[in-house]
């Protein structure tokens, strides 16, 4: 389903008018009208029919209404969504709910929404405040880099404790800096804003539709609040509860860099003749796998959400408000994986024609001795969150008003696993006679042939390389602001508001990794007990794709008792204790950082800002002019480690050695920047319910944190023949910035209904691309092209194993190395020959370090928004529909070499969206079925692109309320079970597939 076009736009409002005549109704819906400047204060709206009755509307229609009044009243470009009710938010998770805004679609982790796009621009470019405070994010790195993204996760965060989102498309001084795409405000109840006692309790069980049987998990939420004394002193108390339980499925690929189809001599290159079927021509590009297999992950996820707010209100004229706000999400993952590398030597291939030409099939021979991959991991890590802020709020009589807002919020991210946060236990069977991969089905599908006596059983398998990464991350912000401003009764100016706000924004971010490189195999299989590999049925667990049910896919994958295999491996070579890289801190297997960066931030901005008031045609028309100016320091401290040396420890793997990780030195490296942020607004009323808006600004993006992180650090392990990987960071660089125009049209033609046009225009300077540099590091030496390794497969033959077997002694290269160069050996702690050291005399070892920088280039991505909300009449029906054209004038140039001496510019994230609802509500019944959908995008890039695949999925949702407040209710999100895919600069050239599956909820919720 594509929406390239206009006449794809048609079909698609004209198909999502026919939902109109069907079903049921989506949990993730109502969302989306709004907009935003003041959440909904109540879930009932009271209006009057003709004839002078009262007429009470609640639930979705109030929710919707109440966004739609802030979208007409704001000044600028606004959207909102507002709870129905206290403690009912639209979805069970605020991203869900986001992707429902006209331009905005979410990122997914775990099968849930974790972070937004808005017009193309990711989530790094998009600003997430909590009741108009600027938020800490933390993560951790998938592997052994500094953590990236300023985000903030909205996994983090139980709707049910939300009172409303607003999201700010157009620049303005008042708000915080820092989202070019939006700024993204999360605003939570408050008791001063419905007297009285009110309060809600809702229980849910939740069942994931995955590949295990996962059992159903509880949800439970509550928020109570009370006011005293004549509604002057309110409390409010808010929680969550939510467990989750669910298993995902996934192909995943690592790809070489693009080759040009002249390109012979690369390693990983096509050879020139034989094996290859339709050869890409010498002027196309194409890639080859590195690797590939199949993850099957068990997940347990526990978030706990909690909120305190004291409010004091003597008068009219003064409000004083104390707040505390916790989150903590925990993960608790078990992954088990099968899969194969290539050694790019004996192979055959088959391919689609050019100029960008995609595998149908790679395969390649081996001679005894080649490993079929088999690994564990546990994990667990959590995120933690507190912010505890206080405001005061003072409003004279003359129009003066006053406001001091202080927070101290804290976001902080670390493993809770005695193994690290992010961990590989390998094991393999050295019996690999054939593998191939055929891509030409959604799932692509892992063949392998195995020599007699190495077939796919526990009683074959040897335990083979680990690494165990510990990671940590906090990021604290302080921020003071204070605002004053004067509301006059008449003339030209109707408000003036002025202010200053100072930021003080603190990261660190640290990284140790234990990793002992034995990938040619430790204990023997007659050493490893045969009950730590439990033999799954990989098409079973696989399905839901086509290919992966293909008779020829791998049949079977083990599920590994990793933490008893740790033990036995602890126990018998030390990987723990005394592993071949890295200090252990004593406890499990966590590691001392050897990298530990500090960014340290200050930010002062003031602002000034007018708001004029003046009758034009019909109605009043409004010109707000703001100016803010922004003034930011940066200090940057980095801890590295300096290698002194490097293992070959297979034929394309080499280990850095650090043989003194305690000889590391902090450097500081120190930046500054400053901006002038122009915002102006002007918006009129040229006919009775049509509002025409015309906006101006400039907004910024400050750079990644991992971009600022000084310090240059090298990949371990290295790889033979290219694929080596250096970072350094770059403290100096500017924020993105970007002059944006925004034009709307709108038309609120009746209560609940409206119709909007959008036009959007972004121009996007000082944009950040990656640098890549051939270069050594550290003076380290590459064994792989010493003469020590090049004699000893001379002698052994090219088919020879690379470490040793009992069951061959003396046959492996390993094994004639020990002979004749005992000195050039890299020994174990049990004394055992594990890889070739480099000498002296040896080639450099060449790494691919990128450095971020500012670039010259620029770039503008324009596009139309265009968004109907229409409730029929009186029959509780009524549909929601958006859809999203964003352009860009950057587009990555596919055939362009990986590593081109010029790098590539692109912008990610660029994509059309659309969405549509169909909902129902009347008489205590309420349904939805939404249906959302994203575009092909490029995801990111290095040295080659990564795409991620169009995208669209159906959520559900009904319940009924009894006359007592209570309700029951059920949902659905994903209820087809759509997949999800990404591939490489070819069609087939598949980095990742995914089977979707559904997830269920149902419950009950009390309100009064």
């Amino acid at each position: 389903m594509k929406f390239g076009n206009k006449q794809s736009l048609a079909r698609f409002m004209a198909g999502a008018s026919i939902l109109t005549l069907g079903a049921a109704a989506s949990t993730a819906a109502a969302q989306d009208v709004g907009t935003g400047a003041q959440p909904s204060e109540t879930a009932q709206e009271v209006a009057a029919d003709d004839g002078g009755n009262v007429i009470i509307v609640s639930g979705i229609r109030a929710s919707l209404q109440d966004a739609m009044n802030i979208k007409r009243d704001a000044v600028g470009v606004v959207d909102a969504i507002s709870a129905e009710d206290i403690g009912k938010f639209p979805d069970t998770n605020l991203a869900e709910s986001l992707q429902r805004i006209t331009g905005v679609s979410i990122d997914r982790e775990s099968g849930e929404g974790s972070k937004v796009t808005v017009r193309g621009f990711g989530p790094d470019f998009n600003l997430v405040l909590l009741n108009g405070r600027q938020m800490p994010a933390s993560g951790l790195g998938s592997c052994c880099e500094a953590p990236a993204s300023r985000s903030f996760d909205f996994a983090n965060l139980a709707s049910e404790g939300i009172a409303g989102v607003e999201v700010y498309k157009s620049g303005r001084a008042t708000l915080p800096s820092g989202g070019i795409g939006s700024v993204i405000n999360v605003k939570t109840p408050r008791p001063l804003d419905r007297p009285g006692f009110q309060g809600s309790i809702g229980v849910k069980g939740v069942l994931d539709h995955t590949f295990e049987n996962t059992e159903i998990t509880p949800e439970i939420s509550g928020v109570i609040s009370k006011t005293f004394a004549d509604d002057t002193f309110g409390i409010l108390l808010s929680g969550s509860y939510q467990r989750r339980k669910a298993s995902l499925a996934q192909f995943n690929a690592g790809w070489r860099e693009g080759y040009l189809g002249s390109d012979s001599s690369s390693w990983g290159s096509l050879p020139t003749t034989g094996g290859v079927e339709n050869r890409p021509g010498p002027d196309d590009i194409y890639q080859t796998p590195q690797n590939a297999g199949y993850d099957f992950t068990n997940i347990d996820r526990e978030r706990i959400n909690g909120q305190a707010v004291l409010q004091f209100s003597p008068s009219d004229q003064f409000t004083a408000t104390v707040d505390y706000t916790f989150s903590q999400n925990t993960i608790d993952a078990e992954t088990n994986s099968i899969g194969v590398w290539f050694n790019h030597g004996a192979t055959a291939s088959s391919w689609t024609d050019g100029p960008v030409a995609g595998p149908n099939f790679y395969a390649e021979d081996f001679g005894p001795g080649k490993d079929l991959a088999i690994t564990g991991a546990v994990a667990a890590n959590r995120n933690t969150n507190h912010s505890l802020g206080g405001n005061l709020q003072w409003n004279h009589p003359s129009g003066w008003r006053f406001e001091l807002d202080a927070h101290h919020s804290t976001a902080e991210s670390e493993p809770t696993s005695p193994f690290g946060s992010n961990i590989a236990v390998g094991s393999a069977i050295f019996g690999v006679q054939n593998q191939s991969i055929d891509f030409t089905s959604d799932m692509p599908v892992i063949s392998v042939q195995m020599y007699p006596g190495s077939e796919i059983d526990a009683s074959n398998i040897r335990p083979s390389g680990n690494a165990f990464r510990t990671a940590y991350m906090k990021d604290r912000i302080n921020e003071v602001r204070l605002s004053g401003g004067k509301d006059f009764d008449d003339g030209f100016i109707e408000s003036l508001d002025f202010g200053v706000t100072y930021t003080d924004n603190k990261v660190r971010s640290a990284y140790g990794f234990l990793q002992t490189d034995s990938w040619g195999g430790t204990l023997s299989a007659e050493d490893t007990p045969d009950g730590l590999y439990t033999l799954q049925d990989l098409p079973d667990d696989l399905a839901g794709m086509e290919g992966s049910q293909d008779p020829a896919v791998i049949p079977n994958y083990f599920t590994v008792d990793t933490v008893s295999l740790i033990d036995l491996l602890d126990r018998e070579i030390g990987v723990c204790t005394t592993p071949w890289v890295g200090t252990p801190t004593g406890e499990g297997c966590l590691a001392e950082y050897t990298v530990d960066r500090l960014l340290n931030e200050r930010t002062i901005a003031p602002y000034l800002q007018t708001i004029h008031a003046f009758d034009i045609l019909a109605d009043e028309a409004h010109l707000r002019l703001g100016l803010r100016y922004e003034a930011t320091d940066v200090s940057s401290s980095a801890l590295v480690p300096s290698p002194d040396g490097a293992s070959l420890v297979s034929f394309n793997e080499i280990a850095i050695v650090d043989s003194n990780p305690s000889d590391t030195v902090f450097t500081t490296l120190k930046g500054s920047y400053d901006n002038w942020l122009p915002a102006i607004d002007f918006d009129m009323t040229p006919i009775q319910d049509v509002v025409l808006r015309a906006s101006y600004s400039h907004t910024i993006t400050r750079p990644a944190y991992n971009n600022l992180d000084g310090g240059l650090t090298v990949n371990s392990p290295a790889r033979v023949s290219g694929g080596s990987t250096g970072f350094s960071g770059n403290p100096g660089l500017l924020p993105y910035k970007s002059k944006n125009i925004d034009l709307s049209a709108e038309w609120y033609y009746a209560p609940a209904s409206y119709l909007s046009v959008g036009y959007f225009n972004k121009k996007v300077s000082n944009f950040i691309g990656n640098s890549i540099r051939q270069s050594s590091a550290f003076d380290l030496r590459d064994p792989s092209a010493g003469a020590i390794f090049r004699e000893a497969v001379a002698r052994q033959g090219s088919n020879a194993p690379f470490a040793p077997d009992a069951a061959n002694p003396g046959a492996s290269i390993l094994d004639y190395v020990v002979a004749n160069y005992p000195d050039a050996v890299d020994y174990d702690a049990g004394g055992m020959p594990v890889g070739i050291l480099a000498q002296p005399g040896d080639p450099l070892l060449i790494f691919n370090i990128s450095q971020p920088g500012n670039s010259d280039q620029s770039a503008t991505l324009s596009g139309w928004e265009f968004a109907i909300t229409h409730s029929f009449w009186d029959t509780g029906f009524g549909v929601i529909l958006n859809y999203t054209i964003v352009n860009s004038n950057t587009e990555y140039e596919l055939l362009r070499p990986g590593f081109d001496p010029e790098p590539q510019f692109a912008v990610t994230g660029v994509s059309d969206s659309a969405n549509a609802v169909l909902y129902y509500d009347k008489g205590g019944f309420q349904a939805r079925v939404a249906y959302n959908w994203r575009d092909e995008f490029l995801s990111g890039f290095g040295t080659d692109p990564f795409f991620t695949e169009e995208y669209g999925q159906f959520d559900v949702s009904a319940s009924y309320e009894f006359a007592n407040g209570i309700s029951v209710f059920a949902e659905g999100i994903n209820v087809t079970n759509a997949d999800r895919k990404g591939h490489m600069r070819a069609d087939q050239a598949v980095y990742f597939a995914a089977p979707g599956y559904a997830r269920y909820a149902g419950g009950v919720r009390s309100t009064w």
